[in-house]
């Protein structure tokens, strides 16, 4: 891509393939809808985090947007265990 040309979103800009920047939009997606829920408890990071099932640094990660320590898989189960309900659409790229 040249300098010029314009991206759909930043992963776009900074991943190496489509591919990468599918995987990194999907997880910084379910990354924001955690952290805008876990947020909305008005709870600690302590009391959230067991109800994650996850330690309190992990937790904190998370909220920090911390993405590369966090699995596609992972976010979906920690999803789940926050109470969203998740979604894939899958579409044709053409």
């Amino acid at each position: 891509m040249t300098k010029a040309q314009g991206f759909a979103n930043v992963w776009d800009a900074i991943e190496e393939g489509p591919e990468g920047a599918a995987t990194m939009t999907m997880r910084s997606d379910v990354m924001i809808a955690i952290s805008t829920q876990v947020r909305g408890w008005n709870t600690t990071q302590a009391r959230a985090a067991r109800r994650l099932g996850i330690t309190q640094p992990r937790l904190n990660d998370l909220l920090h947007g911390k993405i590369n320590k966090f699995s596609l898989d992972t976010l979906l189960t920690l999803a789940t265990r926050a109470g969203l309900k998740v979604k894939i659409d899958v579409l044709s790229a053409a």
